[in-house]
């Protein structure tokens, strides 16, 4: 198999073939500064291992190389690596929780473990010395410890046991060298020794919790446990700067005749920083500090050597290489107790403000290998003409990457604030960065020098920033709900912005700004979009100093929050705005009038969609074909467009679990960026669209993507259901008791579309309906000056697929109305007043007559209040007003209200 014949170093041996997904990981900047790096080889070939987010990154340090490890759908909480450097463990915490050893020769997961730890995954990991078991230990309140013979194929483990939550939170675990049967972990306080024995009939595990008490001093908090070089001992590093050394008490020979016996014999003080890293490396004790010092001690806890650099940050985790450049012995003391120290062995040190450095042993000196943002990435920005990309983070830094060459160019820091957006100009000649503190600076986008005075004329962190087309205008938006503009002017023939004017112009958090040009000139038109599903129009022409005008204000959503906004391509004659709500839908906007022309079921992945961006031209076969990146909560994804509601046209992958903050594409196209927040990565993206093309294609055409929308399919009964309500609702518009000969048609009234609608389990508002109608009548309006009157099936089946709820009826709606408009009775159930509802139903939203009203409770109730029984012309509401204190519990609970009165099949 391709494991058994792997070498060293294979994986950048292969030719790299074309990705066969629509987007395809390309390279990983950053990393998780809070887990190990770990040092594969060393000498001519230098690779590192660590991760990023929930990717597993194999860096070749010397030829600028990645090979990636993809697997886990939740950010990987810890790893470890076998003595040989072979075997690579990872695990994850969240839903669907998986341990992986990989191959790191090959990079294939030799082993997956599903259900680990169900309900809260994994916090901590290792692996034994003979790398045929592993340690877990789980992430939750009440944490397991479990041991697996990974190399068997048996998924359960050879041995469990449950901590009890007074031992502290378990987050570090190591095997004893010298036998695989006894590890230890340790919390902030609490250390506990284990010993597991397998049997044939069985298996157990036995632990005992030690603290050191009795000992003068002070001790700290622990942080990591190793096994003495002597292994009848053990220690613990503490936050005091101390070691503490765990033996046993009595009569016994050895740490683990008698498990239960261990107590702190010593408490050793090394310094006085805080101890970050232990470890026993051959027969040397080695530690990390925060002061960014690397300590190695004999046996006898007596100091060899010390590397100390002062520019070095908390030392997080510590690798030596597998290479020995000599063959002496590491460290020997003889009789007179002077020691001597030969170090073979080249190390990786990795520090906690997310900086890894390579330590050369034969020439001391410290080379830096990689220097990443070590607080949340929440910006990306690409140049519109060059390959290169601008990444700002919270913690002020400000970086330029190359993406053709992998490589970093240039870097800023702005010291006391974090960058939150960036955006160039069209030209790439500036680059705008909006930051926390409010203000907004203009760079060189080569030199990242300040090209004008530092603007600050908002009240919050900027949120959203942008350039007009013909960089005249720059506009920003802020957490306090205001829009502000800044207007170029000339200085020294050099440009400068200047303030203009601002507007408190939402009153929920702005999600999109959006600068266009006006369809009749070349003058720059302005959007802003907020989540009090207001869009706003803004008169720039018009607006002076300190007096921004509004054009347009339009309400787009009536229920739905839309998220995002961006222009649509000209695909057609019209011109649409597109725009993205949290209902899964997508909708297209007239540019001018603001009036709603299409609704369109988005993309499904999990969450609704946070940010779009219409790629450049990137099918140089049909340069008509268009498509769309966006981000959703924890995924990137590509659309084609134009959007019509297949599913099949769409794809995304898992970029960062724990959520994507911003999304930016190339100029050409080729590539897509993603940022992770709070995970410190960004994340770049091959784009293939014809691996997107070609899965379209496999999905079917015309309307056999819309039947597998449908419940049961094209043969499903629900199918046939709808078909009987449209040849229905033609008998009923030619007179059910007619006597004349049909004309059997495929197609009916506009007028009928609520109705057919209705009876298929989809219950529109009034604007729905209305905009459902207008798409179909103005849906060939602009091109032929004419309007439709009347639908097909085949058309009703897409009209139906993109307007109804993708998840269906939900109770969770019914229950939060209830929340908001009624109170808690006696029973502490949330009710609303018999009377209160029928006003509210007459009063607010779309309110109906009290005919109107009548009427449906009766029908609903299924009761007649005409005589004889057939169906009155009129409604009595003296006799509906009857009728509902009859039929109407005084009280009504959202289950009554669901269940009993509107009969909804809703499901728990």
């Amino acid at each position: 198999s391709l494991v058994w014949a792997a070498t060293p170093g294979m994986l950048f041996q292969e030719d790299r073939e074309t990705s066969l997904h629509p987007l395809s990981l390309s390279w990983v900047l950053g990393y998780n500064s809070n887990l190990p790096v770990h040092s594969l080889m060393d000498g001519e070939d230098q690779v590192l291992l660590y991760v990023s987010s929930h990717t597993v990154v194999i860096y070749d340090i010397l030829k600028n190389r990645q090979h990636h490890l993809q697997g886990h759908t939740n950010v990987i909480s810890c790893l470890c690596v076998s003595e040989d450097r072979r075997w690579v463990a990872t695990a994850d915490r969240g839903p669907d929780a998986l341990i992986i050893v990989w191959d790191s020769f090959s990079g294939i997961p030799v082993r997956t473990i599903f259900e680990s730890h169900p309900k809260d995954g994994v916090s901590a990991i290792a692996i034994s010395q003979d790398a045929k078991y592993l340690a877990t230990i789980s992430a939750g309140t009440v944490q397991r410890v479990c041991v697996w013979e990974w190399t068997s194929p048996v998924e359960k483990p050879v041995c469990s046991t449950e901590l009890k939550p007074e031992f502290g939170y378990q987050d570090y675990v190591i095997f004893n060298p010298q036998n695989p049967c006894e590890f230890v972990s340790n919390s902030k306080t609490q250390v506990i020794f284990y010993l597991w024995v397998s049997r044939d009939v069985g298996s157990c595990v036995s632990g005992a919790k030690s603290t050191p008490r009795g000992i003068p001093g002070l001790v700290g908090h622990f942080s990591q446990s190793a096994f003495h070089v002597n292994t009848s001992r053990a220690l613990t590093a503490t936050s005091a700067g101390k070691l503490v050394v765990w033996d046993t008490v009595g009569p016994s020979k050895g740490l683990w005749a008698r498990p239960h016996s261990v107590r702190a014999s010593k408490l050793v003080p090394m310094q006085k920083d805080s101890i970050t890293v232990l470890q026993v490396f051959e027969s040397c004790i080695v530690t990390g500090d925060v002061k960014g010092q690397v300590k190695f001690y004999n046996g006898q806890l007596q100091l060899l050597t010390c590397y100390g650099y002062s520019e070095v940050g908390p030392i997080r985790s510590i690798s030596f290489s597998k290479t020995s450049f000599d063959a002496s012995p590491t460290c020997s003391s003889d009789s007179s107790n002077s020691v001597s120290l030969t170090l073979n062995r080249n190390f990786i040190l990795s520090t906690s403000d997310a900086t890894v450095l390579h330590v050369a042993t034969d020439r001391t000196n410290l080379e830096r290998v990689m220097e990443e943002a070590k607080e949340a990435v929440n910006a990306i920005a690409c140049h519109p003409r060059r390959a290169c990309v601008a990444v700002g983070s919270r913690c002020g830094l400000l970086r330029l990457w190359d993406y053709q060459q992998n490589k970093y160019l240039i870097s800023r820091i702005f010291t006391g604030e974090g960058i939150q957006c960036l955006s160039y100009d069209p030209e790439g000649y500036f680059l705008a960065a909006g930051c926390t503190d409010g203000s907004v600076y203009i760079l060189d986008a080569i030199s990242l020098l300040s090209s004008c005075k530092e603007l600050k004329f908002s009240h919050g962190p900027v949120t959203h920033i942008g350039f007009s087309h013909d960089s005249e205008y720059l506009a920003t938006a802020d957490e306090k709900y205001s829009v502000i503009v800044y207007k170029r002017v000339l200085q020294n023939v050099s440009g400068c912005w200047e303030h203009l004017a601002g507007l408190h112009s939402h009153y929920k958090p702005i999600r999109s700004i959006l600068f266009g040009i006006q369809l009749d000139s070349n003058e720059p038109r302005l959007l802003s979009l907020g989540e009090d599903r207001q869009l706003v129009e803004y008169d720039l022409k018009s607006s002076s100093k300190d007096h921004l005008v509004v054009l347009h204000r339009v309400r787009v959503e009536q229920v739905a929050v839309p998220l995002c906004l961006a222009w649509y391509p000209q695909l057609s004659t019209e011109s649409f705005i597109l725009t993205a709500n949290n209902c899964y839908k997508l909708k297209l906007y007239n540019t001018t009038t603001k009036t709603c022309r299409k609704t369109l079921l988005g993309p499904t992945y999990g969450s609704p969609l946070e940010k779009i961006q219409i790629l450049p031209g990137t099918n140089t076969v049909d340069p008509q074909k268009h498509y769309l990146a966006y981000i959703t909560k924890d995924k990137v994804g590509l659309q084609i467009l134009p959007v019509d509601g297949n599913p099949h046209k769409s794809s995304a992958f898992i970029c960062h679990p724990d959520g994507v903050s911003d999304l930016a594409s190339s100029f050409d196209g080729r590539y897509v960026f993603t940022a992770g927040g709070n995970d410190c990565t960004v994340m770049k993206w091959e784009v293939n669209v014809n691996a997107l093309d070609a899965a379209a294609s496999l999905g079917g055409e015309d309307l056999i993507p819309f039947y597998n929308l449908l419940d049961g399919g094209r043969e499903g009964e629900f199918f046939k259901e709808l078909e009987d309500y449209f040849y229905y609702t033609q008998l009923r518009n030619h007179g059910v008791d007619t006597l004349e000969t049909r004309e059997v048609s495929t197609h009916i009234p506009l007028e009928e579309i609520p109705s057919v609608m209705r009876a298929m389990g989809f219950y529109p508002s009034e604007q729905k309906i209305e905009e459902m109608i207008n798409e179909v009548k103005f849906s060939k309006y602009v091109d032929t000056g004419e309007q439709v009157t009347e639908i097909n099936l085949e058309d009703f089946i897409k009209l139906y697929v993109n307007h109804r709820p993708v998840f269906g009826l939900s109770m969770t709606e019914i229950e939060r109305a209830f929340q908001v408009l009624g109170y808690n009775n006696e029973n502490g159930e949330r009710v609303i007043d018999r009377g209160n509802l029928l006003l509210l139903l007459q009063h607010r939203g779309e309110h109906m007559t009290e005919d109107e009203l009548a009427q449906c409770l009766t029908t609903l109730l299924g009761r007649c209040l005409g005589g004889g029984g057939s169906k009155p012309d009129a409604y009595d509401s003296s006799g509906a007003a009857a009728l509902t204190e009859e039929e109407i519990p005084a009280e009504i609970t959202a289950e009554i209200f669901a269940a009993d009165i509107l009969s909804l099949p809703i499901a728990e």
